[in-house]
């Protein structure tokens, strides 16, 4: 049976001290800040979402802005991709807003704190429209290091579009799990397609009933899943952004569209503004080689 607690401490007091907020985050392998982004921009950003999903049919009559629910009959008639459907995932992807997003200050801010000195947004943005449906899987257990390799202290932030409890699936981390260094993987159903090798007695896990407005951020090394969704047809909207010390390596696959469904000139088609538009070569970046072998790493050493 898995020891699971119940809530993220809040780690917002601490932004005015670098030193202590740097402290939790290297003992705990993760930070929490309660309504650290404005509703209003993920507000809008879930309309235009849902707009998408309803441009495709795959909403239920009774969906609403605020409880965004699937038709899943539908859905389970559609392939899977990225958490969704293909043309779905590629509208989202189109979308300024999802990508302005990432750049929010006070997001950035958290990151200028804890990193002390320049911060490297990656663009390969990832945004999670789970739909629920018979081929619909929860993320298994694992660290995000495997799928972007480059830095180690490469930190994602997840923070979803509309209340998500843990009912609807939140994200859920092992705490302290950074300290294991890159755990061995194996394959597995589900966003990634790999998961983490776990020993016996690596169950304790927490859960957290997010709202809109909260940012949960760890390194890369930090194991965390999704949790079932276990409210019918509702869906879970929710945004994976990644952040580095800009003179850290990363790794060229970092720099590109996720999952390369669209090259950056026909994401770009179509916005209103240019500043956002290839930003990361104003940075001088030190690149690095991806290791495959890191990646398919089949066995893990128990104590």
């Amino acid at each position: 049976m898995a020891d699971v607690t119940q809530g993220y401490e809040d780690s917002t007091y601490l932004l005015g001290d670098a030193g202590a907020l740097r402290a939790r985050g290297e003992a705990d392998g993760y930070l929490f800040f309660a309504g650290r982004i404005p509703t209003e921009p993920l507000v809008e950003l879930r309309r235009q979402i849902i707009s998408i999903i309803d441009k495709h049919g795959l909403l239920h009559a009774d969906s609403t802005d605020d409880e965004p629910r699937a038709d899943a009959e539908k859905v389970s008639a559609e392939p899977f991709f990225a958490g969704c459907t293909e043309p779905i995932y590629t509208d989202v992807q189109r979308l300024e807003l999802f990508h302005r997003i990432a750049h929010h200050p006070t997001i950035l801010d958290v990151f200028e704190t804890l990193f002390a000195g320049p911060v490297l947004p990656h663009p390969r943005n990832i945004a999670r429209v789970l739909l629920p449906g018979k081929n619909a899987r929860p993320t298994p257990p694992h660290q995000d290091y495997i799928h972007i390799q480059g830095a180690v202290q490469t930190w994602t932030a997840w923070f979803p579009l509309t209340d998500v409890p843990r009912e609807l699936g939140g994200l859920s981390v092992m705490p302290a799990s950074h300290r294991k260094g890159i755990i061995a993987v194996g394959g597995a159903e589900g966003a990634g397609g790999l998961e983490t090798q776990l020993c016996p007695g690596e169950n304790t896990w927490i859960e957290h009933d997010f709202k809109l407005g909260d940012v949960l951020i760890f390194p890369s090394t930090t194991v965390h899943k999704g949790l079932p969704n276990q409210l019918g047809d509702r869906i879970r909207l929710s945004c994976d952004f990644r952040y580095q010390d800009a003179a850290d390596d990363i790794e060229q696959q970092s720099l590109d569209p996720h999952r390369q469904v669209l090259t950056w000139d026909e994401i770009y088609a179509g916005w209103e503004r240019d500043d956002l538009k290839y930003y990361w070569q104003k940075h001088d970046l030190h690149m690095s080689l991806w290791d495959e072998s890191i990646r398919w790493q089949k066995e893990r050493i128990c104590n």
